[in-house]
């Protein structure tokens, strides 16, 4: 995996990004500056007590509170808490005690204020060692608890749009917010038709979580699913500009599905919070893993399962545990590999495997939990009518004729009712 690189912004991207952020009520200079630095902290260029602190007033001016996920307190280096604790008493490191009772966040924490605002304004602790343990069995398995994930297979995508219109359907969204995207695209490097399979990345170090003042985009403990609080947001869009990868949806109008047509089971997680299903008027939404399937509420059978990859003919699409090394994605991985093992006796400065894997923009520091096999499109990749159009689908498409950033829409304009 190669090292995060510099993350740089062009006035094209300041552009569209402000104009988005335009259309909310939100404070669109904090929207469009916290964006920048949340994809900076995931790249390795700024700490998250940094990009914390840099904020912090200003979150709470503006929205009146300030519920950014962070890492845990719990992390933190009890040497360097001695360190910066130089007063002769060691009352920084007594008052964070009093202050934590090993479950509590860095962000509850903060709002305190006092000793644990002095602790966080030093940089200690980022939580870079969380991301490091949670990416461990990101190559097959072995990490603990569930972490969901997908290993989607490029060469084996025919374009056909069924992880689509699958998607749709089974989450009831409004035409043209498509939260799983199917890009068929020309690329000079290339044959004549490739396609891009993209999902939500869910990834493990999330631009979006970090930059939601209310706490509504965030983690999920148990699985590293990535979700929206529908209950909790209020539509700023900020998750939607922080994102490398495009996958926000803003709900303009009343929903095409309305509540009385959603059971329940696919609306409220195991937590009992609304992350499931379209989200309704003037809130964000976006791929979750099928959250409800991964809770069992669709039956013990669909755990570990998605609408996208049940639908998908070509078997393309593998989903499941990604610490599990015989989970679906990790089995297919392998199998693939091990298909194309490369004779090192005879070939000895090629690589042990001939097959190509990708993630989307690896160098921005995400971590996703989305692996390809495949060809990754240049930065040049443009995107042209597939041999299944949206409209033959049933499927609106608002994002044609766009240029591909790295493998990943960056640069869509987003769906937005007319």
């Amino acid at each position: 995996m190669s090292a995060p690189g510099p993350v740089d912004f062009d006035d094209e991207w300041e552009t569209r990004m402000e104009r988005r952020l335009d259309e909310t009520d939100a404070d669109s200079d904090l929207g469009l500056e916290m964006a920048k630095d949340a994809q900076r902290v995931v790249a390795g260029e700024m700490s998250d007590a940094e990009f914390y602190e840099k904020y912090h007033e200003a979150v709470l001016e503006e929205f009146g509170a300030d519920d950014r996920e962070l890492p845990e307190l719990e992390d933190l280096d009890a040497e360097a808490l001695g360190d910066a604790s130089d007063d002769g008493d060691g009352g920084l490191q007594e008052s964070l005690a009093s202050l934590v009772d090993g479950d509590a966040s860095r962000r509850e924490v903060m709002k305190k204020g006092g000793a644990a605002a002095a602790l966080l304004s030093l940089g200690l602790g980022t939580g870079a060692g969380d991301d490091t343990a949670a990416a461990a069995g990101a190559n097959g398995g072995d990490g603990e608890g569930t972490r969901w994930g997908m290993t989607i297979n490029l060469n084996n995508c025919d374009g056909c749009l069924a992880c689509m219109t699958a998607c749709q359907q089974e989450h009831g969204l409004s035409r043209g917010a498509n939260w799983m995207y199917v890009f068929t695209y020309e690329d000079e490097n290339q044959g004549d038709e490739n396609f891009l399979v993209r999902p939500c990345q869910h990834c493990t170090d999330s631009p979006c979580t970090k930059v939601c003042p209310v706490g509504a985009r965030h983690t999920r403990e148990e699985d590293g699913l990535v979700l929206t609080d529908y209950d909790i947001c209020i539509g700023c869009r900020y998750c939607e500009v922080s994102c490398p990868y495009g996958v926000n949806y803003f709900q303009w109008g009343e929903p095409d599905v309305p509540d009385s047509e959603i059971d329940d089971d696919h609306q409220i997680d195991d937590r009992g919070r609304w992350v499931g299903a379209r989200p309704p008027k003037g809130v964000m939404g976006k791929c979750t893993f099928c959250v409800d399937r991964q809770d069992g509420q669709m039956g013990e059978e669909k755990v570990g399962t998605t609408a996208c990859e049940e639908a998908c003919a070509m078997d393309a699409i593998h989903f499941g545990d990604l610490n599990d090394p015989e989970s679906a994605p990790n089995q297919h991985l392998r199998e693939y590999r091990d298909s194309q093992e490369n004779d090192l006796e005879t070939w000895k400065n090629r690589k042990e495997h001939t097959v190509s894997t990708f993630e989307l923009m690896e160098e921005r520091g995400t971590n996703p939990n989305v692996q390809y096999i495949g060809n990754e499109p240049s930065p040049h990749a443009e995107q042209v009518e597939g041999p299944v159009t949206y409209e033959d689908a049933g499927l609106v498409d608002n994002r044609k004729e766009e240029v591909l950033d790295n493998g990943a829409m960056a640069n869509e304009e987003g769906w937005e009712e007319a």
